[in-house]
């Protein structure tokens, strides 16, 4: 018998019609046209520690990553680059400044792609035609990743400052030189540490060429300021239907960047979203710990894999209602909480069982629902 479920069957319908691009093929990962946003990381151990390196790429692959950058500042960073792009258990971008003999080199060890900063690599525009052939010739696609804290210095002094204007300019030019050489496997990014800057930077941008976006903030911050800088600038652009993959940049383990970009995509219907907490946020109605009890049932459920909302409502105002509309939930006052399943009342238990009861009644739902051939929290959405 079908499962019914609280979340909803169908995605909601997306805020506006996808900007459509060209897509690239990341080692597998699909990016641009209607693949679905991709959300990538950066590695923060040194790259030349080969062992380490593998280690946090697996952790950000069972944080839900689909691609990761590595940085090679050096030759031994490029010299252990053929292992962890042959070994990585996702598809690895090699992240490249100052010396274009690192691109080549990044071509040469098999990654999926090269990022490339034009504005501090010495001499980068003489290489492109050697470049252009040697990534064509590898089928490597190149991201042209323009940061306001290393624009060419042409460009700050024609603009003053890394304007929006400045940092499309940058792009579309390094863009063109690739042109010129019939490269077009190409990703953008503009990034700039203010929100503002940096969104109508991608609006120009998206208006003036086909090529798939990568959006991020840069140096976006702590994890709170970096969350909800990162939270709106791609709400905004996302939310217009421009953008193609992301990364958020935090002050925090990479694995918090991923969790963080997986939200935004989930909160935009723009990934199938995995566990939902209902919780309200307290008031003097309440009768119970709300913070404390949303907080175990999070912790209780961590690593649940099937779309489940479960509402953890503190009074009898919303709590009812919220409770019967999720998957699970649970009412509480008065030292006591009703359960319920599918919007039915199932039992009414001790405040101190309710997370205990909330975690049973969640193991059993997901059961049932794996039975019945609800996907996972995959990133399986596109627009049409």
């Amino acid at each position: 018998m079908p499962v019914s479920l609280g979340m909803p069957a169908v995605p909601p319908r997306p805020l506006a019609v996808r900007r459509r691009s060209r897509q690239l093929d990341v080692g597998g990962v699909k990016v641009g046209g209607t693949a679905p946003v991709s959300v990538q990381s950066m590695t923060t151990t040194p790259t030349t520690d080969i062992g380490a390196t593998l280690q946090q790429i697996a952790e950000l692959t069972a944080s839900g990553c689909d691609i990761v950058r590595v940085a090679v500042p050096s030759q031994d960073d490029a010299d252990a680059l053929p292992v962890i792009a042959r070994k990585s258990t996702i598809p690895v971008i090699a992240d490249i400044h100052f010396q274009p003999k690192y691109v080549f080199a990044a071509i040469d060890a098999g990654c999926a792609a090269v990022r490339v900063n034009p504005g501090n690599i010495r001499q980068f525009d003489d290489k492109v035609k050697e470049i252009a052939k040697a990534a064509s010739d590898a089928g490597t696609p190149i991201r042209i990743g323009v940061n306001a804290g290393s624009l060419d210095k042409r460009l700050l002094a024609k603009h003053g400052k890394a304007t929006p204007e400045a940092l499309v300019e940058s792009a579309l030019w390094e863009c063109s030189l690739f042109e010129e050489h019939g490269f077009r496997d190409l990703k953008i990014s503009v990034k700039h540490n203010d929100p503002v800057v940096m969104v109508n930077a991608y609006r120009l941008l998206a208006e003036q060429c086909d090529y798939p976006l990568h959006l991020g903030v840069t140096e976006a911050g702590p994890a709170f300021q970096g969350t909800i800088k990162s939270a709106v600038a791609f709400g905004a652009l996302l939310a217009e239907g421009i953008g193609d993959t992301i990364r958020v940049s935090l002050s925090a383990p990479p694995a918090e960047e991923v969790k963080v970009g997986i939200a935004i995509l989930e909160s935009l219907g723009l990934r199938q979203r995995g566990l939902e907490i209902v919780s309200c946020p307290s008031c003097g109605r309440a009768q119970v710990d709300v913070y404390t009890l949303a907080d175990q049932v999070t912790a209780g459920l961590e690593g649940l894999d099937v779309p489940m909302r479960v509402a953890v409502m503190g009074c009898v105002v919303n709590g009812p209602g919220e409770a019967r509309e999720a998957d699970l939930g649970v009412a509480s006052g008065n030292g006591k909480g009703q359960i319920f399943v599918k919007g039915e009342v199932i039992k009414t238990v001790p405040e101190a069982l309710i997370v205990e009861t909330l975690v049973e009644e969640a193991g059993r739902l997901a059961e049932e629902m794996r039975a019945a051939g609800v996907p996972s929290g995959e990133p399986t959405i596109s627009w049409a």
